[in-house]
């Protein structure tokens, strides 16, 4: 399939664009037009892309749709200009051969139908020949040419008026000139400064915008985080922002080219330059900048989200466990459910252990006999409120009955939207909304990705000022990031749920149903090859999603790897050439070494490929998530009042934002531990050091217990960062000076950023 013509000039311009190799871009714009998805093409077409993975990918597939929209847009202002009669050879090759919307929109905003301005009525009062001599080069001893402009029927009645409004026809020109709002439009990016004002109403009064009541910042400078809180100041009318922009610089250069005579003319010309400056181009260049600064903010709190939501669905899973979710609560009870290996609902109750003494020997008992009638072996509590109170309780009973089970803190953010949802409903349709949630703290433990798919990403609370970014591409953003953790771990066709089912790459919602649907009326699949007898499921269904699905237990082995059907026959020929048998082959580490890899090579299937088929053959069915490993809490430490200063603690990282990280520490209030604290050496991003769900060690700075608020360092002479339950502790990047701008006090830092850390479900 060849791209339209239309877009012969994609290939090029993205190549400059990514700096990726134009043979791997048009394999993917290809791969892509033909429906392929990224997750697949990153996996099964290696050898046409050159080895793309899916962040190039994702990055071809983003840039592609700029410029196909870019193209859109182009043949839009081409009619139209074309229809005013306005479009000459010069300017139709200008507008085909620019890369860049901003520039497109430039070159059309002469031409744009616009309201009614001063420049047009003064040019319908014929003043636009007294506009051109004004600026015409050759020198004029006097101004009595203008006073020719003078009509009394024309509504110019004297000389001023006719100079004022040839003024604003040359004003004009000047902020409608491409290359005069380009030039002004990178001097204020390059020069200018973002400054921030309390307005007048909160002079004097306390808020969490206080550190920008009088604050300036290179505009290009200002991070995210910054950026948009000073943003929610504004809407919130606690600040006044505006760009200072470098105008002596500006206002020199566009006078170099419009002012170019030493006659009578050129005090009126010098004005009009101020004029065209302040009442036209500052104000719409600033509005430009802004909205382009909060794009970038946009996508910098945006990729803090993406990076914090995958570090969580990749989480280690507790496996194929029998588990004993808990919902703690103080006043309306712990709600308890059990549930099997394959997070089947077994049974529930609800006891009471903090309500009094009189109920803790009742909720000891039932404790335990769902533990022993279901032969439980994992208990998950919610780490909201009476989460330790309850972890506490259950450690006691289980000690006194010389019970050994692993008790495990689970972070619950989001389980009630979980609970109250369409998919909840659907699964159990007769049960009270926090057995659901129980449930679903049981789930996270086994599997958290299966579990968390069913939660609207935005729910999790893993996000910096989330509700403050661009939605649209904030859900884009999430749904990405779903989509590659699931593809990447891959999916059980016979348990996965339709939510976990619908982020397979080629399936989506509607077949994700069907495919369930399917499996309740005829049972579980045995081969990949019968996803075909699903109604609606066709041939490209099946090649983009079938390598993603697992069949354990299966009548091929080969469905329980990331193997393609389209690659099966392959497979056989090399256990055929090794005179063994798929089943002997699979897992076998001594045969599948003796697999001479160049003798399969063709012109499609090359080495990349090949090494992934061995790959799989060595470990078939393989998790490639960390394997399972939770943080523990000291049994003393379990409210603030429990913290002192200097105390060591283990805690789980929550959330990790541009100026710091969150760590759970067990006393229901997660502590700070700022950027400056992270590590010895100067971190520009704490994404280098530390991940969501990490289990680190930290050292208790000081505690605000009037306002909640704790201040925690991993500094290695005072803690070490432990090991990773998810695999991925990062040494710092390259050392660089430091240059703090956030705050140094953690919780000035977290007033700031205007974060609420307080527990809430």
């Amino acid at each position: 399939m060849s791209i339209p013509n239309n877009l012969n000039m994609a290939v090029p311009f993205l190549a400059e664009d990514t700096g990726l190799p134009q043979a791997g871009i048009l394999a993917t714009i290809r791969l892509l037009e033909e429906g392929g998805t990224v997750p697949f093409i990153a996996r099964y077409r290696k050898e046409q892309t050159g080895e793309l993975d899916e962040v190039q990918i994702r990055t071809i597939e983003e840039r592609y749709q700029y410029f196909k929209d870019l193209s859109d847009r182009k043949e839009t202002v081409l009619k139209s200009m074309a229809d005013q009669g306005k479009l000459t050879p010069e300017l139709e090759k200008k507008i085909r051969n620019c890369l860049q919307k901003t520039e497109l929109e430039d070159l059309y905003l002469p031409y744009k139908p616009k309201r009614r301005t001063k420049a047009m009525i003064a040019r319908e009062q014929g003043l636009e020949p007294l506009a051109d001599w004004l600026l015409q080069e050759e020198a004029v001893p006097d101004l009595q040419p203008a006073e020719t402009f003078v009509r009394d029927n024309g509504g110019v009645e004297n000389l001023e008026q006719a100079l004022a409004g040839a003024g604003y026809i040359i004003a004009e020109r000047i902020a409608e000139d491409a290359g005069v709002r380009a030039m002004v439009r990178q001097e204020t990016w390059d020069r200018g400064v973002l400054r921030s004002r309390v307005t007048q109403a909160h002079v004097g009064s306390v808020s969490k915008f206080e550190m920008y009541y009088d604050y300036r910042e290179p505009l290009k400078e200002v991070p995210s985080h910054r950026m948009l809180a000073m943003r929610r100041g504004e809407k919130e009318e606690v600040l006044r922002l505006a760009v200072e922009a470098p105008v002596d610089e500006i206002l020199k250069r566009i006078r170099q080219r419009f002012v170019v005579t030493e006659d009578v003319r050129r005090p009126i010309l010098e004005g009009v330059v101020e004029d065209a400056y302040q009442r036209l181009l500052a104000p719409s260049i600033e509005v430009e900048l802004r909205l382009e600064a909060k794009k970038a903010a946009d996508q910098g709190a945006i990729q803090v989200f993406v990076s914090n939501l995958r570090s969580l669905l990749l989480a280690s899973p507790a496996g194929s466990r029998r588990v004993l979710g808990v919902d703690p609560g103080l006043r309306t009870g712990s709600k308890l459910a059990a549930v099997d290996d394959t997070g089947r609902f077994l049974d529930q109750a609800t006891v009471y252990p903090h309500t009094g003494k009189g109920k803790v020997a009742e909720a000891r008992k039932i404790l335990l006999q769902l533990i022993e009638h279901h032969d439980l072996n994992m208990v998950a509590i919610g780490n909201g409120t009476a989460g330790r109170e309850m972890e506490q309780f259950v450690r006691e009973t289980l000690r006194e009955a010389a019970l050994n089970l692993t008790v495990v803190l689970v972070n619950e953010a989001g389980a009630s939207v979980y609970s109250a949802s369409e998919v909840a409903r659907e699964e159990f349709p007769d049960l009270d909304l926090t057995v659901r949630g129980a449930i679903s703290i049981a789930r996270r433990l086994q599997d958290p990705l299966a579990e968390l798919v069913k939660i609207d990403p935005k729910a999790i609370g893993v996000g910096q000022y989330q509700h403050d970014v661009s939605q649209t591409l904030l859900r884009k953003s999430l749904d990405d990031v779903v989509e590659s953790c699931v593809n990447y771990v891959g999916v059980d066709l016979n348990m996965a749920s339709a939510a976990l089912l619908s982020y397979v790459s080629g399936i989506g919602e509607g077949l994700a149903r069907g495919i369930v649907a399917y499996r309740d009326r005829e049972g579980p699949f045995a081969t990949r090859q019968q996803l075909l007898s699903v109604p609606r499921f066709g041939a490209k269904a099946f090649e983009q999603s079938a390598g993603f699905l697992r069949i354990r237990q299966g009548e091929n082995p080969l469905d329980n790897t990331a193997v393609h059907p389209e690659r099966y026959a392959l497979v056989e020929t090399m256990a055929q050439d090794l005179q063994v048998s798929l089943a002997a082959l699979s897992g076998d580490g001594s045969l599948v070494s003796r697999i001479d890899l160049p003798r399969y090579q063709t012109t499609e299937i090359g080495l990349p490929t090949l090494n992934d088929i061995v790959e799989e053959l060595l470990k078939p069915g393989r998790d490639p998530r960390e394997a399972f490993q939770t943080a523990t809490f000291r049994e003393d430490v379990n409210s603030l009042e429990d913290l002192q200063e200097g105390m060591t603690l283990q805690g789980t990282v929550t959330n990790v934002t541009a100026f710091g990280a969150f760590v759970d520490i067990g006393v229901h209030q997660d502590g700070l531990v700022h950027i400056s604290e992270l590590a010895d050496t100067f971190v520009k991003d704490p994404q280098e050091v530390v991940s969501t769900g990490q289990v680190v060690k930290v050292r208790v700075l000081s505690v605000d217990s009037q306002r909640k608020r704790i201040a925690l360092s991993m500094k290695q002479e005072s803690a070490k960062a432990g090991s990773s339950g998810s695999g991925r502790s990062k040494a710092p990047k390259k050392k660089r000076p430091v240059k703090e701008k956030m705050p140094q006090d953690a919780a000035a830092a977290l007033a700031a950023a205007g974060f609420r850390v307080k527990r809430s479900r």
